[in-house]
């Protein structure tokens, strides 16, 4: 009987790891060594295990793949960059039909001072071509600087703070996007209800969030669809909105079987088209700024170059607001494009230790399956 092969991959790369060797320079005494002995009853020889593994791996590292329908799920405003930029750039390069959905506002996680920045901005625009006489801007800068200057420590913001703050989140997600040549209409700002608390703690994940997660999954009819699978994310956020994926996939897969009952949808082709796209899809997850998949568990591994390396990191620099004034950076005092960085080449170079091709950094992804 043979093993699952990412029981396989992880025994064997561990036992790599404990010996500094790579994949195809193990032998025989090391895995009696290494107590796994019972590989070599199961397949023969290390030779037979190694090729098994390294054949396996090498098989992750994705090549081109054109022409297909990608909806990339941003929890935060700027997780597509972080947790997969080089992968964005590439899917849009190779001519595939790239959308990204940003699911919530992330509006807490800007700063007064970005905001005060703004004001400032905004203000001089309206003295400078409108002699001040736009009164409902005029009303609007005063109305929020006073509650900045008075806002005490824990305190919400109101709605006006709130949504000044979504406002240039959304800003700097667009210029993401047109760097990474991103068509306008391919950019959706979902602003799932569950994460507008304006606290930390988010309300629960409702039908409310995902519908609108279905509405525009039906819309598109995706071949692939990238989600978050970093579960690290100190608020939850990520696994709320990883969570409203995963429902609306199922609530069409509700109305996929409705469907079927239906002799209308036989007649005019809509059941096809919607088990056509569901039944297709892949699902691939991916990490952030707090994890990455172990390699046992890697089933697609995406290249980058130094060159790209460098072009993820200027998208994600385009996220001004999270950059040094961020308020929630954590334990990890590294900045999110360091983090990727050191992230993705602490991959690559895991893969190279193993005997793999070497890489600049690699982005890694896990794949999962459409429920039947």
């Amino acid at each position: 009987m043979t093993m699952d092969k990412y029981k396989l991959r992880s025994s064997v790369v561990a036992l790599c790891g404990r010996l500094g060797k790579p994949i195809l320079g193990l032998t025989d005494e090391d895995y009696l060594q290494g107590g796994l002995s019972a590989l070599l009853a199961c397949y023969g020889s290390a030779d037979r295990v190694n090729h098994l593994v390294y054949d396996d791996l090498k098989g992750t590292i994705a090549e081109a793949n054109p022409h297909r329908r990608i909806i990339v799920f941003s929890p935060h405003p700027d997780d597509d960059v972080i947790s997969m930029g080089g992968t964005l750039r590439r899917l849009v390069r190779e001519g595939n039909d790239v959308h990204v959905a940003y699911e919530t506002s992330g509006d807490i996680a800007v700063g007064d001072e970005e905001v005060r920045r703004y004001l400032y901005f905004v203000k001089g625009v309206n003295d400078l071509f409108c002699d001040g006489a736009d009164d409902a801007v005029s009303r609007l800068v005063k109305s929020v600087s006073v509650f900045l200057e008075h806002k005490k420590d824990g305190e919400i913001d109101d709605l006006e703070v709130r949504e000044l703050k979504a406002l240039i989140r959304r800003g700097e997600a667009r210029l993401a996007c047109d760097y990474n040549h991103i068509p306008k209409d391919h950019v959706h700002f979902l602003n799932l209800p569950f994460y507008e608390s304006g606290r930390i703690e988010k309300y629960p994940v409702s039908e409310r969030d995902v519908a609108l997660i279905a509405n525009l999954l039906a819309a598109i009819r995706p071949q692939e669809i990238y989600v978050a699978g970093d579960f690290a994310d100190p608020h939850d956020t990520h696994r709320k909105c990883t969570a409203a994926v995963f429902s609306a996939l199922d609530e069409l897969k509700a109305r996929q079987e409705q469907q079927k009952g239906m002799s209308q949808a036989r007649s005019t082709g809509q059941e096809s088209d919607t088990v056509d796209w569901l039944n297709d899809c892949k699902i691939w997850m991916y990490r952030g700024a707090w994890a990455e998949w172990d390699i046992s568990e890697i089933d697609k591994a995406v290249p980058m170059t130094a060159g790209e390396l460098a072009e993820k990191r200027e998208a994600i620099l385009k996220h001004h607001s999270q950059m040094e004034s961020a308020p929630f950076p954590g334990s990890d005092d590294r900045l999110f494009w360091q983090r990727a960085e050191d992230r993705n080449q602490s991959t690559a170079a895991r893969f190279a230790a193993l005997g793999l091709p070497k890489f600049a950094a690699i982005e890694a992804f896990k794949s999962k399956k459409v429920k039947k």
